[in-house]
């Protein structure tokens, strides 16, 4: 019996021993388990070969998958096939299968699964890696006359830097290398040929009389690829402009699913609790343009432009290297169009004391001044909730972040506060018991922590469920500062719609003066 069931044991097929590789030289970072190829047609690293060992003859097939960016384990979360390989009957002995993806897969990480009937598979998964342009800068943020620096990882010969000031509308994607923004700098042609193998640095520009706002530098290949590197130029000194905009440029790293470490899953805790920290200079997935985006800031950028205002712009490592103080000083107002999140206590407290001393806030979106983080050089943790450590966002903001349903259902404003702040609805044509456009995704509500004689102007009634309401919120300060929250954190991507962009204008109106 023994002898039978050993037997028995021998004849299940088990795929042992598997790895990748790409046929050509390993780029940094590569390894059995890793490695990178960049489909282009140039002959280098144009497959990914993976090898295994089966133990009996069996049935083998294998898929690639681009995983999710849900947040969960790992090991458990959900996927998206990008091709599969049908099963194939296998002798025993060792296999190669090759894996040539289009010149049209999104550059990025993919896992992947072999799978054996009635046998077993490693648990530990091979990863390819589709190399496009990465591309990140070291900072947030450049002042006129300072070198900026940045990473490049790329394979390609040669490489085209062009820096363009952000114009406006829907930015470029990689399959349309227009861009409605100016160019600041000629097209710079640069042999990459020694840095194929490994990422390497760069200056590329020197901000000269720049006016201050959102840039990107284009980088792109004789292959067609295409990279975005974005960067703030922030005003040669604060309060060049009366009123700031602040982009939340730790928010953006935070939604950043780049996979660094090549595990084949995104380097953010969005993704997985094993992610504790984020480094704020990776590069951006999706050709670089910041995730969301489109939702958090393209939109009120562009009514900016329409409307001819004058602002200074700045990331949140700006604000953290100031003080509240400073801030009251060069600015009567300070915008934060999206999603701010992640705040250091340098740059709650500066906030903080700018509003006391009467300066006046619009957070254009919600869930703002949510979690505590903590930044050591490159690296971006979370310490707390600021409720949790007796700092509630709702003393600042106006309202606390209550929930979110990620958008499965959005619905209009009610208008409830008309005649509460007649200023805010002039020329609108709303009244209350008006609606207008469609929100939610995240949202905020009053809570036990917002200041006295806060003003509930419209709300988005039981988005989230019964008593789960999102309220757009404002309220004044013995000092003088005005504070207004939308309450939901996709208001801004309706800044160019009526009636939206008359509120905004309004909203600007009375904000933006002392």
């Amino acid at each position: 019996m023994l002898a039978a069931l050993a037997t028995s044991l021998l004849l299940v097929p088990h795929v042992v021993g598997v790895t990748v590789d790409n046929g050509s030289t390993p780029f940094l970072g590569d390894g059995l388990h890793l490695t990178t190829i960049s489909p282009n047609g140039d002959g280098f690293r144009d497959a990914a070969r993976v090898n295994f060992t089966l133990t009996s003859p069996g049935r083998v097939s294998l898929d690639v998958v681009e995983t999710d960016t849900v947040k969960g384990d790992p090991e458990h979360g959900s996927q998206q096939v990008v091709r599969h390989f049908p099963a194939r009957r296998l002798a025993a002995g060792l296999h190669t299968w090759t894996w040539r993806p289009a010149k049209t897969i999104m550059p990025r990480t993919y896992v992947v699964r072999l799978h054996v009937a009635g046998g077993t598979v490693p648990a530990r998964q091979p990863v390819v890696r589709v190399q496009g342009i990465d591309a990140g800068f070291f900072e947030p943020s450049y002042a006129p006359g300072q070198d900026a620096t940045l990473k490049v990882a790329t394979d390609a010969k040669t490489l085209t830097f062009q820096v363009f000031a952000y114009g406006g509308g829907r930015f470029p994607s990689a399959r349309d290398l227009r861009t409605s923004g100016q160019a600041m700098t000629a097209p710079a042609r640069v042999d990459w040929s020694s840095h194929r193998d490994a990422p390497a640095s760069i200056a590329v520009v020197r901000p000269g009389d720049w006016p201050s706002g959102l840039y990107f530098l284009r980088i792109t290949s004789a292959d067609g690829r295409v990279g975005y590197a974005p960067f703030v130029v922030r005003p040669k000194t604060l309060g060049t402009h009366r009123v700031a905009v602040v982009l939340a440029t730790q928010t953006w790293q935070a939604y950043n699913f780049a996979d660094a470490n090549g595990d084949g899953w995104g380097d953010s805790w969005y993704v997985s609790g094993r992610t504790h920290s984020v480094d704020l200079t990776r590069p951006f997935l999706d050709f670089g343009i910041p995730f969301r985006f489109n939702d958090w800031d393209l939109t009120f950028l562009t009514w900016l432009q329409q409307t001819g205002k004058q602002v200074d712009f700045l990331s949140d490592q700006d604000i953290d290297a100031t003080t509240g103080d400073e801030l009251a000083r060069d600015y009567d107002l300070i915008v934060f169009p999206g999603h701010e999140e992640y705040v250091t206590a340098r740059e709650l407290d500066a906030i903080t004391r700018y509003r006391d001393l009467g300066g006046n806030i619009a957070f254009l979106a919600a869930n703002n001044m949510f979690w505590h983080v903590r930044i050591d050089g490159p690296l971006m943790s979370k310490v707390a909730t600021w409720r949790e450590q007796g700092r509630p966002e709702a003393a600042l903001t106006g309202a606390q972040y209550i929930g979110s349903n990620h958008g499965a259902v959005q619905k209009p404003y009610t208008v409830t506060g008309a005649t509460l702040a007649p200023w805010l609805f002039a020329n609108t044509g709303l009244q209350n018991g008006s609606t207008f456009g469609r929100y939610g995704i995240e949202i905020d509500a009053r809570g036990p922590d917002s200041p006295p004689g806060t003003l509930v102007l419209a709300r988005i009634p039981d988005l989230l469920g019964p008593g789960l309401t999102a309220e757009m919120t404002y309220y004044e300060t013995t000092a003088g500062a005005k504070v207004f929250d939308a309450g939901a954190i996709n208001f801004a991507a309706t800044a160019t719609t009526p009636p939206v962009s008359t509120l905004l204008e309004n909203l600007w109106a009375r904000l933006s003066v002392p």
